[in-house]
């Protein structure tokens, strides 16, 4: 049983919760225990990240939040520079599942957040919880 860490920007209730429900029954459907906690906004999702790594409490991370476009370039930079930000940690061997939503509107996020559609959610647990388990591979 391993410990995740589920680092969510929590901005659209409704679809930041669809996503955690999906999250948390991926990780409870295999075993694994989580914490659930709140950052600011998406680009302070990495930093929350490097910080719980740094504390040796963990052993994957989720990455939960919704960016949608709106009439500025501020979207790019979010949505650009999360995933950045979250690509560097996997680099130095973090095991993060990235289910931070980027979409044009809320239709699409909805249709990505719901369990019975996308369930990216979900899908973002898995993905921890495999390279957690690629990670473990490489260090046993």
């Amino acid at each position: 049983m391993a410990k995740f860490l589920i680092v969510e920007a929590r901005f659209y209730d409704k679809l930041n919760d669809m996503l955690i429900e999906g999250a948390t029954d991926a990780l409870k459907a295999a075993g694994h225990e989580y914490e659930v906690i709140t950052v600011p906004g998406a680009l302070e999702i990495p930093s929350a990240i490097s910080l719980a790594i740094d504390s040796d409490l963990y052993d994957g991370f989720v990455a939960i939040g919704v960016v949608i476009r709106g009439e500025t370039y501020h979207f790019e930079i979010v949505a650009g520079e999360s995933a950045r930000g979250i690509m560097a940690l996997t680099m130095d061997g973090a095991a993060i599942g990235n289910g931070i939503l980027t979409v044009e509107n809320e239709d699409q996020a909805l249709a990505r957040a719901d369990k019975s559609r996308k369930n990216k959610g979900g899908e973002a647990a898995q993905a921890a919880i495999a390279m957690h388990e690629l990670a473990m591979k490489f260090t046993t």
